[in-house]
């Protein structure tokens, strides 16, 4: 352009025309000269550029097995290259593309192209498609797993899989494969294996300068979310910083649902990995990584954990994790903060030689509104609401390796500073001292009865009309310390966690008669992990605050609980045996103030399983030997601890007259034989842990335990 404005101006400049046509041939040929230098160096730098990618592509196929094919490239501009389509395909089956894309385009330094070391930016993939796959045999996609640099120092393959080395090689594939500036469009990835398949369509993805935005849907396993992404990535310091979040709802994670039966969901989840490093030691190394999860309204749903949603509307873990060959760990440092309650975990696990767990957790003081106001949705809601002064801190511990069993070693506990309730939540504690109306269910969730709980009632007894030798049997069996501890026995717990674990299903029970109470009074019978957990918090709200007293919690006690079929019905047309009024008229035409040793030992053998009394005795009416055995093992146990005369355990007899309706309810067939005897030796019988006795009285494995002990007890605050 130059060029042709000096001719235009020699045209008209006013110099003789000899001169004029040599000067106009002079510009004439420089013209030519740079039009011929713009095309030697057009047909240069294109063929500096087909040289560069046959490089790219020779680099590649010399790195990984496979085969990469690029379409026709050109430059649409002084530094911006299209390439006509990509294809990467694993050499070792050539008809199985992993990628194809059908247009590239970059951004290229001519100045490092004629330098011979071309680099490229600001990638933009438009309509590519990725399909990873995995069958039994074999996959697509392995090769871009960096390897374990081999090793002189030998393995040891007992310690179990090395999940820091994979968790390292997989972080490493992904940051060192991320480009400084890429923008995708139209790009969908597929992947299926034998359980799973995941489609992720990609309308479009940038990355600019390290920020990432974009938008995807993504089906998994027919779970369907539209996601958004937004954030910043350091791809050589292996940092990152990413929201997540849904698009017009809620997010629900993939996989959970099949593998685990649970649903979980969030509004926003926030990462961040601020760092890694790996050490390659003798074990085959050990990763370290450093950063953070936060999420909001982040949802839980188990049946077996609760009957409802558990929400945490804020909720935020710092970690320091550790992995190495067969262990993982969460390590001082690392903070979990549910609302505003701010916890401090230490968990480490291990795989071999023998799965071991190690915990220990503690929360900072805080402000009692600001727990109970924390508290998640769906697993504290008869509490929800309670207020108090003072502050609240947890703590729990525990230990167990599975190769012994018997070390288990469990600890929890609340503990109150200047602590007191000012006021009550959806329910009122308060109500154990006053009259109250109790409704209570059968197996299959059927209300049977209400009645008030209180002297309104005609069949409400007092404490002190009880017979002492059934409140002394039942507390012996059941709760021997329920007079002097804060709510729970720990030794207990322990004790039916490791029956639990040797067995392999929930064998036995560890409830004191406090949360026998608290579950039959406030909550529901819904065996889950939510309801033994608030079982355990309100037990520690009414032991800790002296909200009712023990005799009060045991009298109450003794007039709800289930001693016998809630089929029955009374000649006045109340339907069960509830309380120990009913009990009492229900076995032997009595009333409880009138009850003898041998009467009160057999009303606390059933009360674990009250339905399956029946079970006590043979076909003839007769004690069976177990329960004649629970007999003289509470009798000898009372006696020792001077609730019973050394005349009234000489005494005891061995079999007992049913004159109240349960006789004829049982059904008992005419003895045979009236000169048998009801006594044995008790070398006949193997001896019996005192927590056994929650399982006597009742045909092995048979019925539901609707008083006593839950069989998925979960360890609760002192």
């Amino acid at each position: 352009m130059a060029v042709a404005t000096l001719l235009t101006l020699l045209i008209s400049v006013p110099i003789s025309p000899s001169t004029k046509r040599l000067l106009i041939g002079i510009l004439s040929g420089v013209a030519a000269l740079l039009l011929l230098a713009v095309a030697v160096f057009q047909w240069k730098r294109q063929q500096l550029l087909d040289y560069a990618l046959k490089e790219v592509k020779a680099k590649v196929e010399r790195k990984y097995p496979v085969v990469l094919t690029l379409g026709p490239a050109r430059f649409a501009g002084f530094k911006t290259v299209e390439i006509a389509g990509l294809g990467l395909v694993p050499t070792a089956n050539p008809t199985d593309t992993l990628l194809t894309a059908r247009r590239l385009q970059a951004s290229l330094s001519v100045r490092s192209l004629f330098a011979g070391r071309p680099v490229f930016s600001d990638l933009q993939i438009i309509t590519a498609r990725l399909t990873p796959h995995k069958t039994a045999t074999a996959d697509n996609y392995g090769f871009l797993i960096k390897k374990q640099k081999a090793s002189t120092v030998p393995r040891d393959t007992t310690k179990g899989t090395n999940y820091g080395l994979l968790l390292n090689q997989a972080l490493e594939t992904v940051f060192d494969n991320v480009p400084e500036e890429a923008s995708f469009r139209d790009f969908t990835v597929s992947y299926a294996n034998l359980r799973h398949t995941a489609l992720l369509r990609l309308p479009e993805l940038k990355i600019q300068d390290g920020d990432i935005s974009g938008r995807l849907t993504a089906t998994v396993d027919s779970v369907a979310n539209e996601l958004g992404i937004s954030g910043h990535i350091e791809p050589g310091d292996y940092a990152l910083d990413a929201k997540v979040f849904g698009v017009g709802g809620s997010v629900q994670l993939p996989y959970v649902p099949r593998r685990f039966g649970a649903l979980v969901s969030f509004d926003t989840v926030q990462v961040r990995l601020d760092s890694k490093d790996f050490d390659d030691d003798d074990t085959g190394g050990k990763l370290t990584v450093r950063g953070s999860v936060a999420s909001r309204n982040f949802s839980l749903y188990h049946p077996k954990l609760a009957a409802n949603e558990i929400v945490v509307k804020r909720g935020s873990m710092d970690f320091v994790a550790t992995l190495g060959r067969g262990t993982a760990a969460l390590e001082k440092g690392s903070r979990i903060t549910v609302n505003k309650i701010v916890l401090y975990p230490e968990i480490s696990v291990r795989t071999k030689p023998s799965r071991a767990v190690s915990i220990n957790v503690t929360s900072a003081e805080t402000q009692a509104n600001d727990f109970f106001a924390s508290l998640p949705t769906g697993i504290f809601d008869e509490v929800r609401g309670t207020q108090g002064t003072g502050t609240l801190t947890y703590r729990m511990s525990g230990s167990l390796d599975m190769a012994r069993v018997d070390s288990l070693k469990f600890d929890s506990s609340l503990r109150g500073k200047n602590f007191k309730l000012t006021s009550f939540g959806e329910e009122d504690l308060n109500k154990l001292n006053t009259a109250f109306s109790q409704t209570v269910y059968n197996d299959k969730g059927d209300s049977v009865r209400t009645f008030v709980v209180g002297p309104p009632n005609p069949d409400f007894v007092p404490y002190n009309e009880v017979s002492p030798y059934l409140i002394h049997a039942i507390t012996t069996a059941e709760d021997p310390r329920f007079f002097t501890h804060k709510g729970f026995m720990e030794k207990a717990f322990v004790k039916s966690a490791i029956q639990n674990i040797k067995e392999h299903r929930f064998a036995r029970g560890g409830s004191t008669i406090s949360m026998q109470l608290v579950k039959n009074v406030f909550l529901t019978r819904q065996k889950t992990v939510a309801r033994k957990v608030e079982e355990a918090l309100i037990v520690w709200l009414i032991e800790n605050t002296s909200l009712a007293s023990k005799q009060r919690m045991f009298e109450v006690y003794l007039n709800i609980i289930e001693w016998g079929p809630s089929k029955y019905r009374w000649p006045s047309g109340k339907r069960g045996v509830y309380g120990v009024k009913d009990a009492a008229l229900f076995y032997y035409g009595k009333r409880p103030d009138e009850l003898n040793l041998a009467e009160s030992l057999y009303l606390a053998s059933i009360i674990p399983k009250p339905k399956f009394a029946r079970y006590s005795f043979d076909a003839y009416g007769d004690l069976r030997r177990s329960t004649r055995y629970f007999f003289r093992l509470i009798a000898d146990i009372m006696a020792t601890r001077g609730l019973i005369t050394s005349n009234d355990r000489e005494n005891l007899p061995y079999g007992l007259s049913l004159n109240g309706p349960a006789r004829q309810y049982m059904h008992f067939a005419a003895r045979p034989d009236t000169t048998r005897a009801v006594a044995a030796d008790s070398s006949q019988f193997e001896p019996l842990n005192l927590i056994d006795l929650l399982n006597t009285g009742a045909a092995p494995d048979a019925g539901v335990n609707s008083n006593a002990a839950d069989p998925d007890p979960t360890k609760a605050p002192k």
